[in-house]
């Protein structure tokens, strides 16, 4: 297994992920990458990456826990050979909600010309709920997947867990991803010229904070990573708890603000700003 280390910006550059598959793609299977890296909030060019790594022999998947309902994806435009995500968090189904898999059309193609009883598929373990419904009952040995990425499942999911998924994507369907994005990237920019403007006041020898999420747009969801001075962290969870805001914090000195267009306004951003910006200018 081959690791790729941020940089001293905590970043992944596209250059040095090439770089690696170029290094080492003689003798790699897989390559799998986020779209969104958790800790930072850097979008990676997952069509760019995609085909590079294919035109060199690698399979090609993504984790997409950070980046579905959060930026556009198309997936079967930039030929990505499968991706997982979770439905819990820009989604909002909930915690422990079920999760997403998508699997290229071309690997789910299953071929009958050699007969029925001889399908032709790409290789995978062969679960129940995986197999044609025309077929599942034959109880004759033989695996005849689902056409499509149905052909990859193992078993049936909640019934729990799909009601609270499917209420969740009424209400995320009722907007497009288009106009989801335009204000994400506007709630994001504004979140960010409210940082900065608290950093124009601190007056601390040591800067409060860093951003270390990627300046550029595109670059990059609705998260921002703020990367807090030595000390600050549990004085800014605090401070928000004590006024009923939810935060998350990432040890040892890193919250991640993500304004998120479906139910976050201006103003919450605004009010979560003031606080923070209370508790930096005061300690």
């Amino acid at each position: 297994m081959i690791l790729l280390h941020p940089n001293e910006d905590y970043l992944i550059t596209t250059e040095k992920i090439l770089q690696t598959i170029d290094e080492h793609a003689d003798s790699t299977a897989l390559l799998l990458l986020p779209g969104i890296q958790y800790y930072t909030g850097q979008l990676f060019n997952i069509p760019v990456i995609t085909k590079y790594a294919q035109d060199r022999g690698l399979v090609v998947g993504w984790d997409l826990a950070h980046a579905a309902g959060n930026v556009p994806l198309r997936l079967h435009d930039w030929n990505v050979d499968f991706a997982v995500w979770c439905t819990y968090k820009y989604m909002n189904a909930g915690p422990g909600a079920i999760a997403g898999a998508f699997v290229h059309a071309r690997h789910g193609k299953v071929d009958y010309t050699k007969g029925e009883d001889q399908p032709q598929f790409r290789h995978r373990l062969a679960g129940w709920y995986g197999g044609d419904k025309k077929y599942r009952f034959l109880m004759d040995n033989v695996f005849r997947p689902t056409q499509g990425a149905g052909g990859f499942q193992l078993s049936n999911p909640s019934i729990v867990d799909l009601a609270s998924l499917s209420a969740a994507l009424d209400t995320f369907n009722q907007v497009d991803m288009a106009a989801k994005r335009e204000k994400s990237l506007l709630l994001t920019a504004y979140a960010e010229f409210l940082l900065y403007q608290i950093l124009s006041q601190d007056r601390n020898s040591t800067a409060a904070f860093k951003i270390i999420t990627p300046k550029d747009p595109s670059q990059r969801g609705a998260q921002l990573s703020v990367l807090l001075r030595e000390g600050l962290l549990e004085k800014v969870v605090q401070a928000f708890q004590d006024e009923g805001v939810v935060c998350d914090k990432r040890a040892p000195n890193v919250i991640r603000v993500a304004p998120v267009p479906l139910y976050n306004t201006f103003e919450d951003v605004w009010r979560f700003m003031d606080i923070l910006g209370r508790t930096i200018l005061k300690n």
